[in-house]
């Protein structure tokens, strides 16, 4: 699960592929559109595999939480929209994730994660690592 060259981009919807550096910045690539911006280096940006999210005992990398979430939907998207209720959101994220942090992890952060989930399941940019496959063969 590569998600290196993946980042949000504070401001705007979706998520961004980085394609180049400028003087001022760098060139990203809209996954959900395809059009090209150029970000300077006041805009607020986050990389996906620098992202956790809070449990009750550490910090769990976003690639983590990925890799939980296409275990349970099997490799496709998820099967609850990111515009659910709250209620439904929590509990979905309560299957994945039974020790989130209530408190710190707000229904917007699951909503995000469950958005940005479908986007890469849907370019294909996140996959079962073999060895959870491997494990699950095992069984």
């Amino acid at each position: 699960m590569k998600l290196d060259k993946i980042i949000a981009i504070g401001g705007k919807p979706g998520l961004f592929k980085l394609l180049t550096q400028t003087k001022s910045g760098f060139v990203a690539e809209s996954l959900t559109d395809g059009k090209r911006l150029t970000v300077n280096l006041r805009n607020q940006v986050s990389v996906l595999s620098e992202i956790s999210v809070f449990t009750l005992e550490e910090e769990k990398p976003l690639p983590e939480v990925f890799e939980l979430l296409l275990q349970k939907e099997n490799g496709s998207t998820s099967s609850i929209s990111h515009k659910a209720d709250k209620l439904a959101l929590e509990e979905y994220f309560f299957e994945i994730l039974p020790n989130y942090d209530e408190d710190r992890v707000y229904p917007s952060d699951i909503k995000k994660i469950i958005r940005w989930y479908n986007i890469l399941v849907e370019h294909k940019l996140l996959e079962i690592s073999e060895d959870k496959e491997q494990d699950k063969k095992e069984e």
